[in-house]
Order: structure tokens, then sequence, then C-alpha cells
């Protein structure tokens, strides 16, 4: 039985292969799955059971999927669940320009990642589990890793943007690492029984 990350983010899915280093995860390039479920739920958690569902189901594997974004208490938690698609559909330069100019005269710059992963196993049966990281919104980029809004993203606790962490930092804090941590008792069991 494969384990499937429904993502063709080479970013995500990095992050979650570090966070599950010993479980045996194929992408969906590896498996040859060019389709996917289209994100058009209202709320991250709608989205993550979509995307793995579909693929659990269609391909009869054991499939994670993520939904995630970025949420400024300033703008209505925008740009949420468009977060990927706020200006242009996976351009993080774009993206990040709309954010900026939209909150550059906002007073409240709070903002929290939130990311949720659901587990869909082909029998239709599906678990989720969500993580959030707090920060706030800084009008210069600072950092170079990461991806998304990530340079602009900064951790007063860490004096740091989620940009300037090495991918061991921010598999300690980020908002996915807890959801995807959150979920490795289920997948451990998952991986015992179909072993």
């Amino acid at each position: 039985m494969d384990f499937v990350i429904a993502s063709n983010n080479q970013n995500k899915i990095k992050e979650i292969v570090a966070i599950y280093d010993n479980l045996n995860f194929k992408s969906l390039k590896e498996l040859n799955i060019i389709d996917e479920a289209i994100e058009d739920k209202d709320t991250f958690k709608g989205n993550a059971i979509k995307k793995a569902l579909y693929i659990a189901l269609k391909y009869q594997v054991i499939c994670i999927a993520d939904d995630s974004g970025l949420c400024c208490l300033g703008l209505n938690k925008e740009p949420g669940v468009r977060s990927a698609r706020y200006a242009k559909d996976h351009d993080d330069q774009a993206n990040n320009q709309k954010l900026i100019a939209n909150i550059k005269n906002v007073k409240n710059k709070k903002a929290y990642y939130e990311a949720v992963i659901a587990l869909a196993l082909p029998n239709g049966k599906t678990y989720t589990r969500s993580g959030k990281v707090w920060g706030k919104i800084i009008l210069e980029s600072r950092g170079n890793n990461g991806f998304g809004y990530d340079p602009y993203f900064y951790i007063p606790k860490l004096k740091k943007t989620m940009a300037e962490l090495t991918m061991a930092e921010k598999n300690t804090i980020s908002h996915r690492a807890k959801a995807l941590r959150a979920l490795k008792p289920i997948l451990r069991k998952l991986a015992k029984k179909w072993n």
C-alpha cells in the first residue's frame, strides 16, 4: 500500500518528508498522477480533506494532503484559504506585493499561519489535524529560506522571519510541522498495519 503526498509543491513535500523521515511517502509525480482535486472549499480543513480523499479513493492509496495559509487579523483574516492565489496563482512575488500594499496602512499587523493536514484511506475514512504559528507582518522582506509569505512573517519570540529559519528550526515551530506531528501516531499505526 503506497503512502502518497497529494501535492506538487516541492517546498511542502520537503517539509513533510523531513517530519516523516522514517515513513515511505511518494509524491504524485513519482506515481505519475497528474490530476488533483480543485480547492474550492471555504476552509483549510475542507480543502485538505477534499484533496486527500480524491487521491485516496481514485488510486486506492493512503494519502495525506495539506491546506494552509496566512491569516492577517487586520485584513479580516485575508488572504486565508486564497493564500496561494491572493494576487496570482502560486506567484509568491505577486501575492506578497498585494499583501504589503493592503496591510501597510493597517494598524493591526498580527497574523498567523494555519495548516490542516488530512489523511485519507482508500475506504473513505479521514483524519485531520491542525496547527498554527503566530507572528506579525513586516513591510520589508527578510531571509532567503522558506517560500510564500515567509520573508514577511516575523516571529517576535525568535526575532526572525520564517524565511530566516533553517529547515530544522522551521520544523520545530511551524504550523505545518505541528499538524504533521499530531498526525504521526495514526500514520505509524497504519504503516505497521500495511507493512
